[in-house]
């Protein structure tokens, strides 16, 4: 007979002790359940049949122990309660390009060329797609397009996002229980990409209950919508930032989740472990067109507000103060001897705005709104933007290096930017160095097309301390440290005087296409 290794039969082979493959670990963690069931095989003697252990009492000491084991819970129970509030949303246009620039809203987020559009272009667009793609041609001219949405109220009022419903003819909505409804656009709010709808044709839906707060970081979420055109779908992930900026604007505090979202999930919701929403969902961070774990949603609060104003007026109204802000860096903050980078720094107050008019001042940093302090420009922009027009407040200021307290009215946020960048190109002149700036300057008024107020930059060294803090030729410097300059001596004697008082930063106030700002710049030894 030919002997082979697995043949326990043959007598030529000597069989070493098998070890086991478990490790320590394994061995350690399976101990107690082994010991019992030791107990279990050399607690009865020899038999002449095989030995039953599952059948044993000892087996069934240990089954019904490890059945106490508490066991991972999922999430059907809510998942139950909550998706009949959602529903798929559908939009038809007729006779519209597929250009998000034929918005309806001329201020809407994703019009060619604004903060919303570039962080499309860069990341994927609306629902992961390209700029100008959110829906399918359905021939003839006809475009349509998807997303999801929720009720808010039993009598059909719902919500999803202004970039699904923005500028359609026609809106269909989807229930969860396969029913489809003609719904009417109440309202849309492309600052927030919020948007209210209302149900027609049917009564007592169920729906959702918008949380009251923020989630904390770490917090379950279930994003619940339409991917892919696949209603009802259930995707979970956890709260994973607050607060995010994605350029949308200055009232941007989004809510970063990871539970996947796709295209069809807009304006779809992100519910909480006790089944209120926490956001909606509106975009996502996509190299590839498709999830990767990085989604953006508006918080609850911010929706109740937008949803109340639209329900209220069909638009949404924001208290305007008429200032030209950006945020107090570490750098600004050491050229100021601030203590702490906090507050918003006023780059430029607009003509006749109500800030102007109270005696606010380019330069002057507003640190608290109605007693409530303010974090940054953001939380500033965000704070008088949820006040109404026509109400007053009282504005915290340290104005020329001193406390100082201003009241005024608000007036209401204009649709459009009123300030629009000189488009002339600045005539090429040859300029004076600016040491260790790596910039040369020239009057403003020796250079057509820029004024003549103070000192234009001519050229930038691509290596010098200017390039490196944004820098670019053709700016305006209006201000070093505080003082008006017009012509490039100004300009160095500034610096030189900021030199001699051991500054490490000078704080340098420019004129530049995107209007008026601070940059606090290194002065380097010397």
């Amino acid at each position: 007979m030919t002997n082979h290794p697995s043949d326990p039969s043959s007598g030529s082979f000597r069989y070493a002790p098998r070890r086991s493959l478990l490790s320590a670990r394994r061995l350690a963690l399976m101990a107690s359940v082994a010991a019992v069931l030791a107990v279990t095989v050399y607690g009865f003697g020899p038999s002449s049949g095989p030995l039953d252990i599952f059948s044993s009492p000892a087996y069934a000491q240990v089954n019904n122990a490890v059945s106490k084991v508490a066991q991972p819970t999922g999430f059907a129970d809510i998942v139950e309660r909550v998706k009949p509030s959602v529903i798929s949303v559908k939009v038809t246009m007729r006779g519209k390009s597929t250009d998000t620039s034929n918005s309806a809203d001329d201020d809407s987020s994703t019009q060619p060329g604004s903060p919303m559009e570039r962080f499309f272009h860069q990341f994927g667009g609306p629902d992961g797609l390209p700029p100008g793609m959110r829906g399918h041609h359905g021939g003839h001219g006809v475009m349509m397009g998807q997303g999801s949405g929720f009720f808010i109220s039993s009598d059909g009022y719902a919500v999803t996002n202004n970039h699904v419903v923005d500028g359609a003819d026609k809106v269909e909505v989807t229930t969860d229980d396969g029913k489809t409804y003609t719904a009417k656009v109440i309202g849309t709010d492309a600052r927030t990409d919020v948007a209210l709808i209302k149900v027609e044709g049917g009564a007592d839906f169920p729906f959702a209950k918008l949380a009251a707060g923020k989630p904390r970081v770490g917090d379950w979420v279930l994003a619940v919508g339409n991917p892919f055109g696949l209603g009802g779908t259930v995707t979970a992930g956890i709260v994973s930032a607050s607060g995010r900026d994605i350029g949308n604007g200055p009232y941007d505090d989004f809510i970063q989740i990871d539970a996947p979202v796709n295209k069809g999930n807009s304006g779809g919701p992100a519910f909480d472990m006790q089944g209120e929403v926490v956001g909606v969902n509106t975009a996502i961070y996509s190299p590839s067109g498709g999830s990767v774990g990085i989604a953006f949603s508006i918080p609850a609060p911010t929706v109740k507000t937008v949803i109340a104003q639209l329900k209220d007026k069909g638009s949404v109204s924001r208290g305007w103060i008429g200032v030209q802000i950006q945020p107090v860096t570490q750098d600004i903050a050491n050229s100021l001897g601030l203590k702490k980078a906090e507050g918003a720094l006023v780059a430029e107050p607009q003509a006749n705005g109500p800030a102007a008019k109270a005696g606010i001042e380019a330069g002057d940093i507003i640190t608290a709104v109605n007693g409530q302090s303010v974090k940054d420009a953001r939380e500033l922009a965000r704070t008088i933007g949820g006040l109404e027009p026509g109400n007053a407040v009282k504005l915290d200021v340290l104005h020329q290096g001193k406390d100082a307290v201003f009241n005024l009215t608000l007036a209401e946020l204009p649709n459009a930017h009123l300030a629009q960048a000189d488009s002339g190109a600045a005539s090429p002149t040859q300029g004076v160095d600016v040491p260790k700036l790596g910039m040369t300057i020239a009057p403003a008024s020796s250079v057509a097309g820029d004024g003549k107020t103070g000192v234009v930059v001519t050229n930038v060294d691509p290596n010098g301390a200017a390039a490196e803090h944004g820098f670019k030729e053709g700016d305006v410097i209006l201000e070093v440290a505080g003082k008006s300059v017009v012509n490039p001596a100004e300009v160095r004697d500034a610096i030189k005087s900021a030199r001699a008082d051991n500054k490490n930063n000078v704080l340098i106030r420019l004129r530049s296409g995107e209007g008026s700002h601070y940059v606090a710049v290194p002065l380097g030894n010397g």
